[in-house]
């Protein structure tokens, strides 16, 4: 029974991915939040999972970016089609949002055949992008002459989908070593995170997207001299 129980928690992912978008279809922003939340958890799980019972697979790999397809791909492509729609006048514009979908894709592609991402990954990971983009409608309600603006969500749109394509070196928490000077950017990284979240909560994951690509800059930089 153990070789089902990474697969079963991979399709969890799922499931909460394919409720969240259709949270996000009825403007509740909230729920789709605790979704992505909860696939995202999921997504960490089921590859440890794995690992712990050693029951690693081909179909489990293949059926995991199936399911980040969907979580991390369509859903955040789904909250920029739902905003575009609201700002832009075009019939046309707000489908701009699920660029986003395909260069998520693109990237989870890019990650299963790629060597150098073993242990880092080259272009922002999807499931940090997602998180970055959940977290718009929340800071609309606060800042809606900034956020619920088509330029900017246009430019977000954009962005983000180079970014998820792009040679840019990014860290990931797995640690070959607990030693502070091997990786005290990820440890500052954990800590600034938990106080922006306990402080900021949701508004918090704009600053955290713009600091985990600064400290992983720094760790990199750190790590080749």
């Amino acid at each position: 029974m153990k070789k089902y129980i990474p697969n079963t928690i991979t399709s969890l992912n799922l499931f909460s991915g394919c409720l969240g978008i259709l949270f996000v279809l009825k403007g509740d922003y909230l729920s789709a939040f605790y979704c992505v939340l909860a696939s995202g958890i999921f997504d960490f799980f089921d590859g440890l999972v794995a690992r712990l019972l050693n029951v690693k697979s081909l179909i489990g790999k293949e059926l995991d970016s199936l399911a980040d397809v969907i979580s991390f791909g369509f859903l955040p492509g789904t909250i920029l089609y739902m905003m575009l729609k609201e700002v832009s006048t075009s019939e046309y514009l707000p489908y701009l949002g699920f660029v986003v979908t395909v260069f998520s894709a693109l990237r989870l592609a890019k990650f299963n055949i790629d060597e150098r991402q073993t242990s880092d990954f080259i272009g922002v990971n999807t499931p940090m992008n997602t998180f970055l983009i959940v977290s718009l409608p929340f800071i609309g309600n606060v800042y809606p002459q900034y956020i619920y603006n088509v330029y900017l969500l246009v430019g977000i749109t954009l962005i983000t989908s180079a970014l998820l394509v792009s040679e840019l070196k990014l860290f990931s928490m797995k640690l070959n070593s607990l030693k502070w000077e091997l990786n005290k950017y990820k440890y500052l990284f954990l800590i600034v995170s938990i106080v922006l979240v306990l402080w900021l909560k949701i508004l918090a994951i704009p600053i955290i997207f713009l600091l985990y690509i600064l400290f992983s800059l720094l760790h990199f930089k750190g790590t080749s001299n």
